[in-house]
Protein backbone atom coordinates (compact mmCIF):
# COMPACT_ATOMS: atom_id res chain seq x y z
CA UNK A 1 0.00 0.00 0.00
CA UNK A 2 1.37 3.41 -0.99
CA UNK A 3 0.41 6.08 1.54
CA UNK A 4 3.29 8.56 1.35
CA UNK A 5 2.61 11.65 -0.82
CA UNK A 6 4.05 11.83 -4.31
CA UNK A 7 6.25 14.76 -5.29
CA UNK A 8 3.39 16.63 -7.01
CA UNK A 9 1.32 16.26 -3.83
CA UNK A 10 4.19 17.57 -1.73
CA UNK A 11 4.44 20.59 -4.05
CA UNK A 12 0.72 21.24 -3.55
CA UNK A 13 1.22 21.13 0.23
CA UNK A 14 4.21 23.46 -0.03
CA UNK A 15 2.16 25.99 -2.02
CA UNK A 16 -0.57 25.92 0.61
CA UNK A 17 1.95 26.41 3.43
CA UNK A 18 3.43 29.44 1.69
CA UNK A 19 -0.03 30.94 1.21
CA UNK A 20 -0.68 30.51 4.95
CA UNK A 21 2.60 32.24 5.82
CA UNK A 22 4.40 29.04 6.80
CA UNK A 23 8.02 28.43 5.73
CA UNK A 24 9.02 25.29 3.85
CA UNK A 25 12.37 23.51 3.75
CA UNK A 26 13.82 22.92 0.29
CA UNK A 27 16.64 20.45 -0.22
CA UNK A 28 18.58 20.58 -3.45
CA UNK A 29 22.14 21.65 -4.34
CA UNK A 30 21.88 23.73 -1.18
CA UNK A 31 19.34 23.32 1.60
CA UNK A 32 17.30 26.32 2.67
CA UNK A 33 14.26 27.42 4.62
CA UNK A 34 12.04 29.58 2.40
CA UNK A 35 9.09 31.79 3.30
CA UNK A 36 7.04 34.01 1.00
CA UNK A 37 7.50 37.62 2.08
CA UNK A 38 3.93 38.58 1.19
CA UNK A 39 2.35 36.22 3.73
CA UNK A 40 5.04 36.04 6.41
CA UNK A 41 3.93 37.65 9.67
CA UNK A 42 6.07 40.40 11.26
CA UNK A 43 6.77 38.04 14.16
CA UNK A 44 8.04 35.29 11.86
CA UNK A 45 10.26 37.73 9.95
CA UNK A 46 11.78 38.92 13.23
CA UNK A 47 12.46 35.29 14.17
CA UNK A 48 14.33 34.79 10.90
CA UNK A 49 16.44 37.88 11.56
CA UNK A 50 17.18 36.68 15.11
CA UNK A 51 18.70 33.44 13.80
CA UNK A 52 21.80 35.50 13.15
CA UNK A 53 22.67 33.60 9.98
CA UNK A 54 23.17 35.39 6.64
CA UNK A 55 19.77 35.85 5.01
CA UNK A 56 18.94 36.46 1.37
CA UNK A 57 15.87 37.43 -0.61
CA UNK A 58 15.28 35.58 -3.86
CA UNK A 59 13.20 37.45 -6.42
CA UNK A 60 12.65 37.61 -10.16
CA UNK A 61 14.84 39.57 -12.53
CA UNK A 62 11.80 41.76 -13.31
CA UNK A 63 11.47 42.89 -9.69
CA UNK A 64 15.26 43.14 -9.30
CA UNK A 65 15.40 45.55 -12.25
CA UNK A 66 12.81 47.77 -10.57
CA UNK A 67 14.87 47.75 -7.35
CA UNK A 68 18.12 48.43 -9.29
CA UNK A 69 19.55 45.16 -7.91
CA UNK A 70 21.90 42.96 -9.95
CA UNK A 71 20.40 39.68 -11.19
CA UNK A 72 23.58 37.65 -11.59
CA UNK A 73 21.59 34.41 -11.96
CA UNK A 74 19.75 35.51 -15.10
CA UNK A 75 16.06 35.10 -14.35
CA UNK A 76 16.41 35.63 -10.59
CA UNK A 77 18.43 37.71 -8.14
CA UNK A 78 19.70 36.84 -4.66
CA UNK A 79 20.06 39.96 -2.55
CA UNK A 80 21.58 40.02 0.90
CA UNK A 81 19.48 41.11 3.86
CA UNK A 82 21.09 43.89 5.95
CA UNK A 83 21.51 43.33 9.68
CA UNK A 84 18.51 44.35 11.75
CA UNK A 85 16.15 44.53 8.77
CA UNK A 86 12.60 45.34 9.86
CA UNK A 87 9.42 43.61 8.68
CA UNK A 88 8.46 46.86 6.95
CA UNK A 89 11.70 46.72 4.93
CA UNK A 90 10.99 43.14 3.83
CA UNK A 91 7.46 44.01 2.72
CA UNK A 92 8.65 47.07 0.81
CA UNK A 93 11.17 44.96 -1.13
CA UNK A 94 8.48 42.45 -2.12
CA UNK A 95 5.53 44.72 -2.86
CA UNK A 96 5.87 47.40 -5.58
CA UNK A 97 2.67 49.11 -4.42
CA UNK A 98 4.81 50.34 -1.49
CA UNK A 99 7.57 51.77 -3.68
CA UNK A 100 6.26 55.33 -3.46
CA UNK A 101 5.97 55.09 0.34
CA UNK A 102 9.45 53.57 0.70
CA UNK A 103 11.55 54.81 -2.23
CA UNK A 104 14.92 54.41 -0.46
CA UNK A 105 15.44 50.69 0.16
CA UNK A 106 18.89 50.08 -1.31
CA UNK A 107 21.58 49.97 -2.30
CA UNK A 108 21.32 46.21 -2.64
CA UNK A 109 24.19 43.74 -2.62
CA UNK A 110 23.50 40.77 -4.84
CA UNK A 111 25.04 37.35 -4.31
CA UNK A 112 26.75 35.63 -7.22
CA UNK A 113 28.28 32.23 -7.90
CA UNK A 114 27.29 28.88 -6.54
CA UNK A 115 24.15 26.86 -7.22
CA UNK A 116 21.05 29.05 -7.43
CA UNK A 117 18.59 26.26 -8.34
CA UNK A 118 17.00 26.02 -4.91
CA UNK A 119 16.48 29.80 -4.85
CA UNK A 120 14.89 29.58 -8.29
CA UNK A 121 12.61 26.79 -7.06
CA UNK A 122 11.54 28.90 -4.08
CA UNK A 123 10.60 31.82 -6.36
CA UNK A 124 8.72 29.45 -8.68
CA UNK A 125 6.77 27.99 -5.74
CA UNK A 126 5.71 31.48 -4.65
CA UNK A 127 4.76 32.39 -8.21
CA UNK A 128 2.70 29.22 -8.64
CA UNK A 129 1.01 29.96 -5.31
CA UNK A 130 -0.22 33.26 -6.85
CA UNK A 131 1.92 35.17 -4.35
CA UNK A 132 4.40 37.94 -5.03
CA UNK A 133 7.54 36.14 -6.28
CA UNK A 134 9.82 37.32 -3.47
CA UNK A 135 11.06 34.79 -0.91
CA UNK A 136 13.17 35.07 2.23
CA UNK A 137 15.88 32.40 2.33
CA UNK A 138 17.81 30.96 5.29
CA UNK A 139 20.53 28.37 4.57
CA UNK A 140 20.53 25.28 6.80
CA UNK A 141 23.03 22.43 7.06
CA UNK A 142 20.60 19.80 8.40
CA UNK A 143 17.33 20.29 6.46
CA UNK A 144 15.65 17.12 7.76
CA UNK A 145 16.50 17.94 11.35
CA UNK A 146 15.43 21.57 10.98
CA UNK A 147 12.12 20.58 9.40
CA UNK A 148 11.46 18.02 12.14
CA UNK A 149 12.37 20.43 14.94
CA UNK A 150 10.05 23.16 13.65
CA UNK A 151 7.24 21.04 12.19
CA UNK A 152 7.92 22.15 8.60
CA UNK A 153 7.46 20.39 5.28
CA UNK A 154 10.77 19.28 3.73
CA UNK A 155 10.61 19.16 -0.06
CA UNK A 156 13.23 17.40 -2.15
CA UNK A 157 14.20 19.21 -5.34
CA UNK A 158 16.18 16.77 -7.49
CA UNK A 159 15.89 19.11 -10.45
CA UNK A 160 13.70 21.89 -11.74
CA UNK A 161 11.93 19.56 -14.14
CA UNK A 162 10.15 18.14 -11.12
CA UNK A 163 8.30 21.45 -10.89
CA UNK A 164 6.42 20.99 -14.20
CA UNK A 165 3.72 23.63 -14.42
CA UNK A 166 0.95 21.17 -15.19
CA UNK A 167 0.60 17.56 -14.07
CA UNK A 168 -2.80 16.67 -15.53
CA UNK A 169 -6.48 17.43 -15.18
CA UNK A 170 -9.47 15.12 -15.03
CA UNK A 171 -13.17 15.60 -15.50
CA UNK A 172 -14.97 15.13 -12.20
CA UNK A 173 -18.60 15.82 -13.06
CA UNK A 174 -20.89 17.07 -15.81
CA UNK A 175 -24.54 18.05 -15.96
CA UNK A 176 -27.10 19.65 -18.24
CA UNK A 177 -27.14 23.43 -17.82
CA UNK A 178 -29.78 25.19 -19.93
CA UNK A 179 -28.79 28.80 -20.61
CA UNK A 180 -30.65 31.72 -22.06
CA UNK A 181 -30.66 31.14 -25.80
CA UNK A 182 -28.89 27.77 -25.45
CA UNK A 183 -31.05 25.30 -23.59
CA UNK A 184 -29.08 22.27 -24.84
CA UNK A 185 -25.80 23.24 -23.15
CA UNK A 186 -23.88 21.07 -20.71
CA UNK A 187 -21.31 22.08 -18.09
CA UNK A 188 -18.24 20.00 -17.26
CA UNK A 189 -15.89 20.56 -14.33
CA UNK A 190 -12.19 19.66 -14.56
CA UNK A 191 -9.92 19.40 -11.53
CA UNK A 192 -6.10 19.47 -11.66
CA UNK A 193 -4.56 16.45 -9.95
CA UNK A 194 -2.36 18.66 -7.79
CA UNK A 195 -5.44 20.17 -6.16
CA UNK A 196 -5.40 23.71 -7.56
CA UNK A 197 -8.44 25.63 -8.84
CA UNK A 198 -11.13 23.84 -10.80
CA UNK A 199 -12.02 24.85 -14.35
CA UNK A 200 -15.33 24.84 -16.18
CA UNK A 201 -16.28 23.91 -19.73
CA UNK A 202 -19.58 24.79 -21.39
CA UNK A 203 -20.46 22.58 -24.34
CA UNK A 204 -23.26 23.79 -26.60
CA UNK A 205 -25.22 21.49 -28.89
CA UNK A 206 -23.41 18.41 -30.19
CA UNK A 207 -20.20 19.56 -31.91
CA UNK A 208 -18.57 16.83 -33.98
CA UNK A 209 -15.18 15.69 -32.74
CA UNK A 210 -14.06 15.10 -36.32
CA UNK A 211 -14.45 18.77 -37.28
CA UNK A 212 -12.81 22.00 -36.02
CA UNK A 213 -14.92 23.12 -33.07
CA UNK A 214 -15.86 26.75 -32.47
CA UNK A 215 -14.05 27.45 -29.21
CA UNK A 216 -13.25 30.22 -26.78
CA UNK A 217 -10.52 29.64 -24.18
CA UNK A 218 -11.38 32.30 -21.63
CA UNK A 219 -9.36 33.17 -18.54
CA UNK A 220 -11.47 34.08 -15.51
CA UNK A 221 -11.84 37.80 -14.87
CA UNK A 222 -13.86 38.52 -11.75
CA UNK A 223 -13.81 42.28 -12.26
CA UNK A 224 -14.80 42.15 -15.93
CA UNK A 225 -16.94 39.02 -16.25
CA UNK A 226 -18.88 39.46 -13.00
CA UNK A 227 -18.69 43.13 -12.01
CA UNK A 228 -18.67 44.67 -15.49
CA UNK A 229 -15.36 46.49 -15.08
CA UNK A 230 -14.58 49.09 -17.75
CA UNK A 231 -10.80 48.69 -17.26
CA UNK A 232 -10.61 45.66 -19.57
CA UNK A 233 -12.55 44.01 -22.40
CA UNK A 234 -12.83 40.54 -20.80
CA UNK A 235 -16.54 40.66 -20.04
CA UNK A 236 -17.32 41.94 -23.54
CA UNK A 237 -15.23 39.16 -25.10
CA UNK A 238 -16.97 36.52 -22.97
CA UNK A 239 -20.44 37.70 -23.93
CA UNK A 240 -19.50 38.05 -27.61
CA UNK A 241 -18.07 34.53 -27.68
CA UNK A 242 -21.20 33.09 -26.04
CA UNK A 243 -23.39 34.95 -28.54
CA UNK A 244 -21.47 33.54 -31.53
CA UNK A 245 -21.66 30.00 -30.14
CA UNK A 246 -25.40 30.42 -29.59
CA UNK A 247 -25.78 31.69 -33.16
CA UNK A 248 -24.02 28.60 -34.55
CA UNK A 249 -25.84 26.37 -32.03
CA UNK A 250 -22.70 24.42 -31.17
CA UNK A 251 -19.26 25.03 -29.71
CA UNK A 252 -17.29 25.01 -26.47
CA UNK A 253 -16.27 27.64 -23.95
CA UNK A 254 -13.38 26.81 -21.63
CA UNK A 255 -13.53 29.00 -18.51
CA UNK A 256 -10.12 28.65 -16.88
CA UNK A 257 -9.22 29.90 -13.42
CA UNK A 258 -6.16 31.85 -14.51
CA UNK A 259 -7.16 35.29 -13.22
CA UNK A 260 -5.08 38.26 -14.26
CA UNK A 261 -3.20 36.37 -16.99
CA UNK A 262 -2.22 33.80 -14.41
CA UNK A 263 -1.00 36.05 -11.57
CA UNK A 264 -4.14 35.74 -9.45
CA UNK A 265 -6.80 38.20 -8.32
CA UNK A 266 -4.77 39.89 -5.55
CA UNK A 267 -1.84 40.55 -7.84
CA UNK A 268 -4.16 41.76 -10.60
CA UNK A 269 -5.57 44.38 -8.24
CA UNK A 270 -2.00 45.28 -7.28
CA UNK A 271 -1.37 45.81 -11.00
CA UNK A 272 -4.46 48.04 -11.14
CA UNK A 273 -2.99 50.08 -8.29
CA UNK A 274 0.24 50.49 -10.26
CA UNK A 275 -1.77 51.49 -13.33
CA UNK A 276 -3.30 54.24 -11.17
CA UNK A 277 0.29 55.47 -10.70
CA UNK A 278 0.78 55.71 -14.48
CA UNK A 279 2.23 52.31 -15.46
CA UNK A 280 0.67 50.36 -18.32
CA UNK A 281 -0.58 46.78 -17.88
CA UNK A 282 2.69 45.15 -19.02
CA UNK A 283 4.97 47.42 -16.97
CA UNK A 284 2.76 46.87 -13.91
CA UNK A 285 3.20 43.10 -14.23
CA UNK A 286 6.96 43.53 -14.54
CA UNK A 287 7.17 45.71 -11.43
CA UNK A 288 5.29 43.01 -9.53
CA UNK A 289 7.94 40.53 -10.62
CA UNK A 290 5.88 38.70 -13.23
CA UNK A 291 6.13 38.26 -16.99
CA UNK A 292 3.59 39.79 -19.39
CA UNK A 293 1.53 36.59 -19.35
CA UNK A 294 1.87 33.85 -16.72
CA UNK A 295 -0.92 31.59 -17.99
CA UNK A 296 -0.31 27.93 -18.77
CA UNK A 297 -1.83 27.29 -22.19
CA UNK A 298 -1.19 23.55 -21.89
CA UNK A 299 -4.24 23.47 -19.64
CA UNK A 300 -6.64 24.40 -22.44
CA UNK A 301 -5.09 21.98 -24.91
CA UNK A 302 -5.21 19.15 -22.38
CA UNK A 303 -8.92 19.72 -21.69
CA UNK A 304 -9.74 19.92 -25.41
CA UNK A 305 -7.96 16.62 -26.03
CA UNK A 306 -9.83 14.94 -23.18
CA UNK A 307 -13.08 16.16 -24.72
CA UNK A 308 -12.06 14.52 -28.01
CA UNK A 309 -11.23 17.67 -30.01
CA UNK A 310 -8.04 17.99 -32.03
CA UNK A 311 -8.88 21.10 -34.07
CA UNK A 312 -10.50 24.43 -33.22
CA UNK A 313 -11.86 27.60 -34.75
CA UNK A 314 -10.40 29.75 -31.99
CA UNK A 315 -12.14 32.94 -30.91
CA UNK A 316 -9.29 35.16 -29.75
CA UNK A 317 -7.46 38.42 -30.43
CA UNK A 318 -4.21 36.91 -29.17
CA UNK A 319 -1.97 35.28 -31.83
CA UNK A 320 0.23 33.89 -29.02
CA UNK A 321 -2.72 31.87 -27.72
CA UNK A 322 -3.25 30.35 -31.18
CA UNK A 323 0.48 29.60 -31.47
CA UNK A 324 0.52 27.89 -28.06
CA UNK A 325 -2.48 25.73 -28.99
CA UNK A 326 -0.59 24.56 -32.06
CA UNK A 327 2.56 23.93 -30.00
CA UNK A 328 0.62 21.73 -27.59
CA UNK A 329 -1.04 19.62 -30.26
CA UNK A 330 -4.31 21.41 -31.08
CA UNK A 331 -4.68 22.50 -34.70
CA UNK A 332 -6.05 26.03 -35.14
CA UNK A 333 -8.10 25.89 -38.34
CA UNK A 334 -9.20 29.50 -37.99
CA UNK A 335 -8.51 32.42 -35.66
CA UNK A 336 -11.63 34.55 -35.14
CA UNK A 337 -10.95 37.99 -33.55
CA UNK A 338 -13.55 39.29 -31.10
CA UNK A 339 -14.42 42.93 -31.63
CA UNK A 340 -15.16 44.91 -28.47
CA UNK A 341 -15.52 48.71 -28.52
CA UNK A 342 -13.04 50.70 -26.46
CA UNK A 343 -14.10 53.11 -23.73
CA UNK A 344 -12.25 55.95 -21.98
CA UNK A 345 -11.13 53.59 -19.18
CA UNK A 346 -9.66 50.77 -21.27
CA UNK A 347 -8.48 52.50 -24.46
CA UNK A 348 -4.85 52.63 -23.29
CA UNK A 349 -5.06 49.05 -21.98
CA UNK A 350 -6.20 47.82 -25.40
CA UNK A 351 -3.53 49.88 -27.14
CA UNK A 352 -0.87 48.38 -24.86
CA UNK A 353 -2.05 44.84 -25.61
CA UNK A 354 -1.80 45.57 -29.34
CA UNK A 355 1.55 47.37 -29.10
CA UNK A 356 3.38 45.12 -26.61
CA UNK A 357 1.57 41.77 -26.76
CA UNK A 358 0.63 41.62 -30.43
CA UNK A 359 -3.15 41.43 -29.99
CA UNK A 360 -5.25 42.17 -33.05
CA UNK A 361 -8.51 44.14 -32.85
Amino acid sequence: MKIAPEFSEQVARAKNDLRMGMPVVLRGGESVVATALETASPERLREFVEFGEPLAIALTERRANTLKARAYDGDIARIRVPRGASPEWFYSVADPSLDLQNPMKGPFLSERGGDASVYRAAVELARRSRLLPAVLILKVSDPTGFASAHGLLCLELPNMRSLARLSSVRQVVNARLPLEGADSSRIRIFRPNEGSEEHGVLEFGEPRRSEPVLARIHSACFTGDVLGSLKCDCGQQLRAALAKIRDEKKGVLLYLNQEGRGIGLSNKIRAYSLQDQGFDTVDANHRLGFEDDERDFRLGSEILRQLGFSSVRLMTNNPAKAAMMKEFGIKVAEMIPIKAPANPFNAEYLATKARKSGHVF
